[in-house]
């Protein structure tokens, strides 16, 4: 039997579980500054794992720095989720979180309304309410 595969996901598994509360904790803390950081330890990371012989950790580089740069976009949506108030703002730093529209899309790239949000208009006007 060959084990390869399933330790591989496993560490994947558990690395990007550990860069959830990294990127909660990073914004709680930080704000969205820190994304210089996120991208060249996701860099630095990727680099390094191209020199590592070892596949297992070698896996664990590359994983963990493609989770890294991935989490600069979820450092932005975070930021988001505070403003939508599904996460506690930090009283020390309240003055940079903007009101957002309820609707507003999570996505740092795109900016307005969500997709969800733009269904559910139309949703609503293909009602039929002559009962």
């Amino acid at each position: 039997m060959y084990f390869t595969g399933i330790i591989i996901a496993v560490i994947t598994f558990l690395t990007i579980g550990i860069w959830h509360p990294i990127v909660i904790k990073t914004e709680y803390h930080f704000g969205t500054r820190p994304w210089v950081v996120y991208l060249l330890i996701g860099l630095g990371c990727i680099v390094a794992a191209l020199f590592v012989e070892n596949i297992y950790f070698s896996s664990f580089l590359g994983v963990f720095g493609a989770s890294a740069l991935w989490g600069i976009g979820e450092l932005f949506s975070q930021k988001k989720r505070v403003q939508k108030g599904w996460f506690p703002k930090n009283p020390k730093r309240a003055h940079e979180y903007q009101p957002i529209d309820k609707n507003e899309t999570l996505c740092p790239v795109h900016h307005g309304r969500s997709i969800y949000a733009i269904d559910d208009e139309e949703h609503e006007d293909h009602i039929d309410t002559s009962r």
